[in-house]
């Protein structure tokens, strides 16, 4: 990412009303400034994840869950919240597999809600074996 991003962020949403619209719909814009060319590459490989690993070999994170947000975006879990924060989050959810790039937020953590409430090794298995096209096929955005 470019330096003060969450500041050149700021700045983009003041001055695109279309920008603004699509981070109050999704929390990602399609064509992210903030991010440098390499950074890009990497987003779109999903190579930018492999860094997670290591926060699944220490327990912090599990390979399948849902992902994880920021303070501010916790709100919009509202009475799922405490669901939520009571799951390990993951590399890969339902969400990474349904289409992240068309999914709006609310979508999302809809997602992560029915997730969170229906975890199951059989569904965790069926995640991991339904991630592995996704990444073949690079989006990242």
């Amino acid at each position: 990412m470019v330096p003060d991003a969450d500041g050149a962020l700021a700045d983009l949403l003041r001055v695109r009303p279309d920008c603004a619209r699509q981070w109050q719909r999704s929390r990602k814009l399609r064509d992210d400034p903030r991010i440098v060319p390499f950074g890009r590459i990497l987003r779109e490989t999903s190579l930018d994840e492999l860094p997670q690993i290591w926060n699944v070999i220490r327990g912090e994170m599990s390979l399948v869950g849902p992902r994880p947000v920021t303070r501010i975006e916790l709100r919009y879990y509202e009475e799922s919240v405490q669901d939520y924060l009571a799951t390990r989050p993951g590399l890969t959810g339902l969400w990474q597999i349904t289409g992240r790039q068309n999914a709006c937020f609310a979508q999302r953590v809809q997602l992560d809600t029915e997730y969170c409430q229906s975890v199951s090794f059989i569904g965790d298995l069926t995640i991991l074996a339904r991630t592995a096209p996704v990444l073949l096929w690079p989006t990242g955005r």
